[in-house]
């Protein structure tokens, strides 16, 4: 984290009942309330007196907004009148108790205030989507209406007498009827007519899931009755083969749910209806989780080496002193057991834990590991859940029912009241930070703050720390423990640098010939390889031989990705596809050629080269269902599959027994780019993918192929010595004024015509110059310039680490911000304020 000055904020007091400075309770109370909208403020609504006991902070409320109806989130309740307007009512309370506790209202508070976005913005990224309840337009039959239908046509007509007969007609009701998604002209000219009117309700989208339960009547509990029954020889056969089904599922599994009886029976639901038609078995509808929990236990199997015991021992001494820990261990040192006995701590003492993940492609692996020691404590909760999935994992958090839960960024805002805990594992990561839409925060940081609300502690993990995270233990701001030794006894793979640029061909090398010789003997140990390249897609562009001409998207200032499994060329800023060109609009030639690699080429070309390999791709394309990061993983655990081609997805600490080899394809495309963070990023990757080699035995090979074998990066990791790059770096960092030691700000002004982005992000620099002209770098133009259709233009503030002077800075950006909207020149731009960008 990069060092922040943090004012935690008190919130107590927006939880006590309003009272007036003598004590006595105020005449007239009002609520700060949370609606999910990026408005300049929260606004403020009067309570009326029959819901004076029942408003609670952190409760949501149903209230009107320009005539339409939201839910909303109580902030704290005040006594003082808004002055200038008159607060509308709140309209309804639609929770008994608080979906937040006071500890999540102080965190949205923070990142918004830290982060520059509204709190409403928070809470749309906060809470599921089925706790956010929609508004619904209903059109209401007008009962004084003469029902004269006569000055009607004929799609007004039906919509009428259907209005006439149910008195009320949803949208989507109007929609079916006249067979047609554009209907408000036709609503319009109705209730011109005075036919209708129409009104806003709030449309509650969570539905619990039941399941059918049969259950045996009471009076068979008494076993001579029971015996009786079963010894009854007037019974029909087949109620006698579900009656004894019933009673051996209830027997196994404690309960029986109606398919499950029908199923082991081989009965219809007709045979069943007899014996409930003769009181013997009743059905029941139960409220059941749509996500199945295993039952709660906590079992330890394994005991820690005496490195990880001396680590785990010196976290458990630095939490004594420090609320945040950074653990510092190599690939495959076990680190993971060590959270794990930290966990086991935590759930004993009846604390919760939040275990942050940067990927959802972590989780599968992680979470079964986790329910083999902790059971049904533990719980899963990311962006491919459905939205009643995540409302009913959000409840379960919120009761203090889950002990344990492992997530990715998203997880930081779930309801946790006894939080103990959280874990940061690959705490380096980007994917920690959100990027769009707002709020832009970083994870790791909103979770250092945050652990601070409930004097918990926070354990960051990572083989290649970040560097503002590794200087915050330099200057003992955070603790540091490190685990310098493999797990087992294991050593680190060899490396091997091939100098592709020593290699003549006229293509791109994709397999040098080394690389193939080591597949082809991994391959022959039965053993398993990772092959590493960061792109996607078959190829990142073609171009035409003749003229040069290279397809770009319409909409992106950037060149189109071929895909060959779905024969498009795909943007992979906007989405948008493309068909395949197979002639030059420019200059008619026939003749393209493809420029690099995606993952899609390397499966092909493994595919040809080697015979009977079983391989896999693990990248963006592949990875979209639900379940497809599971299968995948399970697949390779158990070596059915040879060899794995993947992105940046690979390398983020799964843990695969059986590879032996590691092949790093373009380490040029890592090397090379154009951010300040290019030599951490790079040795973090490759060091990284390499971890994933001999983690079990002591044969594993890295082979990296390079052109620039003389690049300072490499030295650091063919020797895997992350204080050499720290020190390395840090220099530099240090020279030309980055984070650890500055604060960044970064503005995107985006316009669809170019020069009004340009002349907005001119007028606000010219605006702030005043105070900040030593700290601007900018505006200037990115890299790719056009995304969707909008122009870009970048200004970047290198502040000190000042607490005021920072503060002072980013008021001075709201003010701006405001002014330039206040223009209507320039209204229409969009002004993207990002906090520590990364």
């Amino acid at each position: 984290m990069t060092e922040k000055e943090i004012e935690n904020t008190d919130a107590s007091n927006n939880i006590h009942p309003p009272v007036m400075g003598d004590g006595r309770e105020s005449d007239n109370v009002y609520a700060e309330i949370i609606i999910p909208f990026a408005l300049p403020k929260n606004y403020t609504w009067s309570v009326p007196d029959s819901f004076r006991n029942a408003i609670k902070p952190g409760a949501r409320v149903e209230v009107m907004l320009k005539n339409k109806r939201y839910a909303g989130i109580i902030k704290k309740i005040i006594t003082q009148k808004p002055e200038g307007f008159e607060p509308k009512p709140i309209l309804n309370i639609l929770d008994d108790e608080p979906q937040l506790h006071a500890q999540q209202l102080q965190l949205w508070q923070w990142i918004a205030d830290y982060y520059m976005c509204s709190e409403g913005e928070v809470m749309q990224a906060a809470m599921p989507a089925n706790l956010k309840l929609s508004s619904e337009t209903i059109l209401v039959w007008n009962e004084v209406h003469n029902e004269d239908f006569s000055d009607l046509n004929d799609r007004e007509y039906i919509i009428a007498e259907a209005l006439n007969i149910r008195k009320e007609l949803k949208i989507g009701e109007v929609q079916q009827l006249l067979d047609a998604s554009h209907v408000y002209p036709v609503i319009k000219s109705l209730i011109e007519k005075n036919v209708c009117h129409v009104w806003e309700e709030l449309k509650e989208k969570y539905k619990e899931k039941t399941e059918t339960y049969i259950v045996l009547h009471p009076q068979y509990h008494d076993e001579d009755k029971l015996a009786d029954l079963l010894n009854s020889s007037t019974r029909a056969p087949k109620q006698m083969e579900l009656l004894l089904s019933y009673l051996h599922l209830i027997k196994e599994e404690g309960e029986v749910t109606q398919p499950s009886l029908l199923k082991k029976s081989n009965a219809s639901a007709a045979q069943l209806k007899g014996l409930m038609d003769k009181n013997i078995l009743f059905a029941e509808k139960r409220s059941v989780n749509r996500i199945r929990s295993l039952p709660k236990n906590v079992f330890i199997d394994f005991t820690l080496s005496s490195a990880q015991q001396n680590a785990f021992e010196s976290v458990q001494k630095s939490f004594e002193e420090k609320n945040v820990c950074l653990l510092h261990g190599i690939t495959a040192s076990g680190k993971t057991q060590i959270y794990i006995k930290l966990m086991e701590q935590f759930i004993r003492q009846d604390k919760q834990v939040l275990y942050m993940l940067p990927e959802i492609a972590l989780t599968a692996q992680v979470v079964r590991r986790l329910q083999k020691h902790f059971g049904g404590y533990i719980a899963v909760y990311h962006s491919k859940f459905n939205a009643n999935e995540r409302v009913e994992i959000w409840n379960r958090i919120k009761s203090g029912e889950l002990k344990v839960l492992l997530g990715a960024r998203s997880a930081l805002f779930l309801p946790f009241n006894n939080l103990g805990l959280i874990i940061a594992d690959e705490e380096h990561d980007a994917s920690y930070k959100q990027q769009d839409p707002a709020p832009r925060y970083h994870a790791r940081d909103a979770a250092v703050y945050y652990v601070g609300l409930f004097h918990a502690k926070i354990l960051l993990g990572s083989a290649t720390p970040s560097i503002e995270s590794y200087y915050n233990t330099q200057i003992n701001k955070y603790a540091l423990v490190e685990l310098k030794e493999r797990f087992g006894d294991a050593t680190h793979p060899s490396i091997d640098i091939i100098d592709i640029s020593k290699i003549s061909s006229k293509e791109k090398v994709l397999i040098s010939e080394p690389l193939k010789e080591a597949i082809a003997a991994t391959l022959a140990q039965r053993k398993q390889i990772i092959l590493f390249q960061n792109r996607r897609g078959y190829t990142p562009y073609l171009i035409c031989n003749v003229c040069g001409w290279i397809p770009q998207c319409r909409n992106c200032d950037v060149t189109l990705t071929y895909h060959k499994a779905k024969n498009k060329m795909l943007c992979h800023y906007c989405g948008t596809e493309y068909p395949v060109l197979y002639s030059c609009p420019q200059c008619g030639s026939h003749d393209f050629k493809q420029r690099n690699f995606g993952t899609e080429k390397i499966e092909e070309l493994v595919a040809e080269t080697f015979e009977d390999v079983r391989i896999a791709r693990m990248d963006y394309d592949t990875m979209r269902g639900k379940n497809n990061h599971d299968t995948l993983i399970k697949l390779f655990e158990q070596q059915k599959i040879d060899l794995l081609v993947g992105t940046q997805m690979i390398v983020k600490g799964l843990d695969f027994e059986h590879v032996n080899l590691v092949g790093i394809l373009d380490a040029d495309s890592l090397l090379y780019f154009a951010d300040f963070r290019v030599n951490e990023r790079a040795f973090q990757l490759m060091e990284q993918v390499s971890g994933r080699a001999g983690r079990k035995d002591n044969n594993g090979k890295v082979m990296i192929q390079v052109s620039n074998i003389y690049h300072p990066v490499l030295k650091f990791v063919m020797s895997h010595d992350y204080k050499g790059l720290y020190d390395f770096d840090i220099q530099s960092r240090k020279q030309y004024f980055y984070p650890p030691f500055t604060r960044l700000i970064h503005i995107r002004f985006r316009h669809k015509e170019n020069h009004i982005a340009e002349e907005a992000a001119n007028i606000f620099v010219n605006a702030i110059k005043k105070d900040f002209e030593n700290y601007i770098t900018g505006p200037a133009q990115p890299v790719v310039n056009r995304l969707r259709n909008k122009y870009l233009w970048d200004i970047l503030l290198k502040l000190p680490k000042h607490t005021s002077l920072v503060a002072r800075c980013k008021k001075e950006i709201e003010q701006q911000t405001a002014f330039l909207k206040f223009n209507k020149r320039y209204r229409s731009v969009d002004v993207i304020i990002d906090i520590d960008p990364v």
